[in-house]
């Protein structure tokens, strides 16, 4: 399995990484979100401690995680929910 060495910056720091070229532009547009989301709270509550503002950074992916965890979990239910009347309705149509 081929992998990349690559050099993501989040923050202050860089971190080495060896990824599969194909998660490479993924893994690359991570870090540039989680930079936004340090700007972004450092901006609005004038924070400078880069802890504070990764911990501010990983609690908020963590709700958006929940919150589109609990949209898919809806989603299926309400497929299910379909798949189950569409069949129901081919076996009285049979």
């Amino acid at each position: 399995m081929e992998t990349l060495a690559i050099r993501v910056k989040i923050g202050d720091r860089e971190y080495p990484m060896r990824v599969k070229p194909e998660d490479e532009a993924k893994i690359r547009h991570a870090g540039k979100l989680i930079n936004e989301k340090l700007r972004k709270y450092k901006a609005e509550f004038g924070l400078d401690d880069t802890t504070d503002l990764m911990a501010m950074v990983a609690f908020d992916c963590m709700v958006e995680s929940l919150e589109t965890n609990e949209v898919n979990a809806e989603d299926s239910e309400h497929i299910q929910r379909s798949l189950s009347h569409i069949s129901a309705l081919l076996s009285k149509a049979v």
